[in-house]
């Protein structure tokens, strides 16, 4: 079997990017560099057509789209625990996943690119403040998350092993500070986010991104 995960440093493939980290399965990581408009080159759009990262490429199979991404590396890997097993816990753990894709990402795409979602520049500077606000009370939604998982003595947001969930917080948080939203704001979130990013497999992908977790922080 052959794996290679196209990923843009900080952007939500960072998900998988993580989960491939955590299997321990070899893989081959290839950087798509946005900001450069290589997710629009003919080759990529060969790739995916939407122009969009992560995909996941298996034995030459594109795969595209987080939830989609996850799942297929949860059953890949089953051993890991990626999400849970529990029927009930596991249907949990997808709630807050799509929550987190669908919702809680989305806002933030309105913040930091709102020229996807009008051409007028007034709407464009209108949706920024309207929408960090959202995400504001988005974050503070996730720490309760946070804090619910700890008073139940359960050491990561899926239960007892890391996992996609805790990928995620880590990358919404991380946007967060991007959106002007001060770690302070959320402190027992960005205890999480740091116990994430201080795991091993977490830390090699923080290191090959070249992120920087709280980037309102001096690098």
């Amino acid at each position: 079997m052959t794996l290679k995960l196209y990923f843009a440093p900080g952007a939500c493939s960072f998900v998988p990017h993580v989960l491939l980290e955590l299997s321990g399965a070899e893989f081959e990581p290839v950087m798509v560099k946005l900001h450069k408009g290589e997710q629009n080159s003919e080759d990529y759009k060969a790739i995916n057509p939407r122009g969009q990262v992560p995909v996941l490429v298996q034995d030459g199979q594109p795969i595209t789209q987080i939830l989609a991404i996850v799942l297929h590396l949860d059953q890949l890997f089953p051993q890991m625990g990626l999400l849970p097993a529990e029927p009930m816990a596991r249907a949990k753990a997808l709630s807050t996943l799509a929550w987190m894709n669908n919702t809680v990402h989305p806002t933030f795409t309105h913040i930091f690119m709102p020229q996807k979602f009008s051409d007028q520049s007034d709407v464009q500077a209108a949706l920024k403040p309207y929408n960090t606000q959202l995400f504001r009370g988005m974050l503070a939604e996730l720490q309760n998350l946070v804090i619910a998982a700890e008073q139940q003595s359960q050491p990561w947001l899926g239960g007892t092993r890391i996992g996609a969930l805790d990928a995620y917080s880590l990358t919404l948080a991380r946007w967060g500070t991007i959106a002007g939203i001060g770690a302070d704001e959320h402190p027992a979130l960005w205890r999480f986010v740091e116990k994430v990013a201080a795991e091993p497999a977490v830390a090699r992908v923080i290191a090959r991104e070249r992120l920087q977790l709280n980037m309102s922080a001096p690098a």
